[in-house]
């Protein structure tokens, strides 16, 4: 990045605020921007994403507010700004923008605790602006009756946006909650623009999350995001990535197991063509007995396309009867489509289950000629096998409007 944006400031005066924001600037300044000899990114070369003529988006304009089709708690951002409209919240539950979180004692403790932005370039920048986001806090034993949903649409126009967006969700003992993110965009299809993400969640003893992401940004875009999840005793993290647009995306999962019984599902799907790179890396961190972690992504690539995937799971020495799981599927569309697939596992424990594995293929053509023998045209006989690909990650989608609705939105490729 040629140069770092003017940062915007809060109205607030606080130190530890202002040390968390030092840290983040040290943290990018010691390693700086990725390059193809980064390990973490040598497979997701992010050259088109070092420029220097970004522009820190502010708020302003008139929300584009698309109709969610399930019963919801919508939150809407223009440009990676909130709009400031929170909706009518059931007893329990207590939502602030970031600028009004920053002023509440609690946040100190959880704030920065999640995300290591040590070795993570684009975190450590998020942790330099923040200026934008929501915190969520549920209440222990809440159990919220519809989904939290987060919307952020994106119109750069000419502007070479800079979105950085920090949610902080905290989930209290025993409550349970779902929340959906969505990122989309109008205007034009080269807008070149980067949101630059990162979730901090925070699941105390007994709690729930499933966690739904559907991504879709322009063509030119690049789409850059960090989830970071502590999981207690009991806790049940549950996650599912959609990632379609972009010239440039990676969505970066980093779990830690920290108490007995603590479970991970982290999922992921990912289809594209022209000359799109999407990374899905993820980082599962088992630290104490009796954890469970799962972990399956599919990917379909066409055109010039790049998939990547680099899945870890790491058992620490006390973690014993420990189960973890993970399995990458990729779907090649052209010739020159490619998949770079890194599965590792470190274990330093005895007694686990441990498992891991990668694999790529073509569409298989015996089905397409029985489908066309049968009066069905090629291109519709490959979408149908698309589908059907896909549909055990969609079937994961325990809320059936949220399942329709990425049905849907995966059908119409209207994301």
């Amino acid at each position: 990045m040629g140069g770092l944006v003017q940062q915007r400031d809060f109205d607030v005066q606080a130190p530890w605020l202002a040390e968390l924001r030092t840290a983040g600037l040290r943290a990018f300044e010691k390693h700086g921007f990725p390059t193809a000899k980064t390990e973490e990114w040598k497979y997701t070369k992010p050259r088109a994403l070092n420029v220097d003529d970004y522009v820190l988006a502010v708020a302003g304009g008139k929300t584009e507010k698309e109709e969610i089709p399930f019963d919801c708690y919508p939150f809407y951002f223009n440009n990676g700004v909130f709009d400031g409209h929170i909706p009518d919240l059931p007893e329990g539950i207590e939502v602030l923008s970031l600028e009004q979180a920053v002023q509440e004692d609690f946040v100190k403790d959880y704030l920065g605790k999640a995300a290591d932005v040590s070795d993570k370039p684009f975190a450590a920048l998020n942790q330099y602006y923040l200026s934008s986001g929501l915190c969520f806090h549920v209440l222990p034993f809440v159990r919220l009756d519809k989904p939290l949903v987060f919307i952020n649409h994106t119109s750069a126009e000419e502007t070479n946006l800079l979105m950085n967006i920090r949610n902080l969700i905290v989930v209290e003992n025993g409550a349970q909650v779902e929340l959906v993110e969505y990122y989309r965009y109008s205007g034009a299809v080269k807008s070149r623009y980067l949101s630059n993400i990162v979730n901090e969640i925070f699941l105390n003893d007994d709690s729930r999350l499933r966690h739904y992401k559907v991504q879709n940004e322009a063509f030119k875009a690049g789409h850059i995001a960090l989830t970071a999840v502590n999981v207690g005793k009991g806790a049940f993290y549950k996650s599912l990535t959609l990632q379609v647009g972009a010239d440039i995306a990676r969505n970066e999962t980093h779990v830690k197991l920290l108490a007995e019984q603590a479970r991970a599902e982290v999922n992921a799907a990912y289809q594209m063509n022209g000359w799109a790179t999407i990374d899905t890396t993820t980082d599962i961190e088992h630290l104490a007995p009796c954890t469970l972690s799962e972990q399956l992504v599919k990917g379909v690539v066409g055109g010039e396309a790049k998939g990547v995937f680099q899945g870890k799971i790491h058992i620490a020495p006390n973690a014993v009867k420990t189960e973890g799981r993970q399995l990458h599927k990729a779907l090649l569309l052209s010739d020159t489509a490619e998949v770079d697939a890194k599965p590792e596992l470190e274990i330093f424990a005895d007694d686990v289950k441990c498992s891991h594995g990668a694999a790529s293929g073509e569409l298989d053509e015996e089905q397409l000629f029985y489908m066309q023998s049968r009066g069905i045209e090629r291109e519709t006989a490959k979408q149908i096998l698309i589908d059907a690909y896909l549909e055990e990650l969609i079937a994961k989608v325990e809320d059936e409007n949220i399942r329709k609705w990425i049905k849907l939105k995966i059908k119409t490729g209207n994301l």
